[in-house]
């Protein structure tokens, strides 16, 4: 049992202004694994305090500085790393190999990203007699989701900490443990009292007071659309910046040259990586009609691959969804999905077979799904795929770009100009050709509802930084 009711504020571990704590669950077996404080608005008050008068300083100190930090922050996340893996693995249920290999290695990569782009950021551009400078924005809110909770923390936090800004982090109350090594790693890193601070809790407490609060500069949040529009709401009043990174609901489009075993195989397992819970899944496999039948054969037999179980088992490649929350909502669209006439492949309501405890969901794979179907229009956020026929190009387009989301888009094709002409007219901020997948240094974001501006990478820099114009800096 992991006791973390403490929050990091200036450079101290702190206890709360009023005391109320939670039961932090973990998923595979319902049972409590720790238990954190639920902050207020009084610990973001002190939060905030110490990152304003931080900023005066850390928003001014020199390049070298900075990149000195990063790099004993990727020195000590080195020596933390099993433990970051196992804290994901315990709180939202990632298998080991899931947790290490993906989960942990995200924030490792983004610490590492950040400090090879620093070394050469241009901070400075001159226009004639005029100079542009890219300044830090100044003390950011950072709110960050449970599914991939390092991997968000990570490229929140460390362009932020490359740039100059100083932050408040409130991790989800869900899976906050791996957030508490993130803090710990920080403090033996030797980041400067202020820079960064922790403040557990809940959105309409923690996380409505920092997007309201009038000396936050930013808010940067990733998690539902839902959510994301109250912080921006909240934000408005006061003007800051709101960067989001939002839901999903993902196109795979297989055009009639793919190769089909290939293609399917590729995106089933895909859409089952991490239990289904993330937002840029490909969560909607667009097939030829004349293809369809056979793609639900080859859906069927890969998921009769995935083991799913103990995420503590060498064995599991698929753990439990996150909550009893996330488990009811899922079972409850599976039923939908039924009831709404779509074709049942594999799996369905319930755990699966042999498990009677944990939030398990069986993979499942609905076969023709209209795209006016609640499956097919709602992020379900869990290992469920509904396929879709089409007949011709310009409609499997159509289909794919008929959503308010816009996050990723996939196209399988077995002519890569094909596939780019595809790829050209989906309206996502990051659209994947054959399986390829981007690095840290590939801008991750999405077009309408899945939310503005963009992570990863010098790209991620932006969001952090003003322009001020100098005008006759050289006269």
């Amino acid at each position: 049992m992991h006791e973390y009711t403490q929050f990091y504020i200036n450079g101290q571990w702190v206890d709360p202004v009023t005391p109320r704590t939670l039961e932090v669950i973990n998923p595979a077996t319902e049972q409590a694994c720790g238990v954190i404080s639920i902050g207020s608005a009084a610990d973001v008050d002190l939060a905030v305090a110490a990152a304003r008068k931080a900023f005066d300083t850390y928003g001014y100190s020199a390049r070298q500085e900075r990149i000195d930090l990063l790099a004993s922050c990727v020195a000590v996340y080195e020596k933390r790393f099993n433990d970051v893996a196992a804290a994901i693995s315990e709180e939202m249920g990632a298998p080991k190999k899931l947790a290490v290999e993906a989960q942990a290695m995200a924030g490792f990569g983004h610490l590492q990203e950040a400090l090879r782009v620093l070394k050469e950021f241009k901070f400075e551009e001159d226009l004639g007699p005029h100079r542009v400078f890219k300044e830090p924005i100044g003390v950011c809110g950072l709110i960050t989701p449970w599914n991939w909770p390092v991997n968000q923390i990570g490229c929140k936090v460390a362009p932020a900490l490359a740039v100059g800004c100083t932050m408040i982090l409130k991790p989800s109350e869900v899976a906050p443990l791996s957030a508490y090594v993130w803090t710990q790693i920080m403090d033996e890193a030797g980041v400067p009292a202020g820079v960064f601070n922790l403040v557990n809790g809940d959105g309409p407490g923690v996380g409505t007071a920092l997007s309201q609060h009038p000396d936050v500069d930013m808010m940067s949040f990733t998690g539902s659309t839902r959510a994301g529009t109250l912080v921006a709401q909240n934000a408005a009043p006061t003007v800051k910046r709101v960067a989001q990174e939002l839901g999903g609901k993902s196109p795979n489009i297989i055009l009639d040259d793919a190769d089909l075993e290939a293609a399917v195989t590729r995106g089933v397992l895909h859409m089952y990586n991490n239990t289904g819970q993330s937002c840029n899944a490909p969560s909607r496999m667009l097939v030829p009609r004349a293809m369809l039948e056979q793609a639900e054969e080859i859906a069927k037999a890969v998921t009769a691959s995935v083991v799913v179980g103990d995420p503590q088992d060498d064995k599991t490649t698929m753990g439990p969804v996150v909550s009893e929350v996330q488990f009811n909502k899922i079972q409850g669209l599976i039923e939908k999905g039924i009831e709404e006439g779509a074709k049942l492949v594999v799996g369905g309501p319930g755990r699966p077979e042999g498990i009677d405890k944990g939030y398990f969901i069986r993979p499942t794979v609905f076969s023709n799904v209209n795209n006016d179907m609640t499956i097919a229009r709602e992020e379900i956020f869990g290992p469920v795929l509904v396929m879709i026929p089409y007949d011709t190009e310009e409609e499997a387009i159509r289909v794919g770009n008929d959503t308010p989301y816009g996050l990723a888009g996939y196209v399988q094709s077995g002519d890569i100009e094909h596939a780019r002409k595809v790829a050209s007219r989906i309206r996502a901020g990051n659209v994947h050709i054959n399986g390829a997948s981007g690095g840290f240094d590939v801008p991750f974001g999405g077009f309408k509802q899945s939310g503005n501006g963009r992570e990863w990478g010098a790209h991620g820099f932006t969001d952090f930084l003003e322009i001020k114009a100098v005008e006759g800096y050289a006269a």
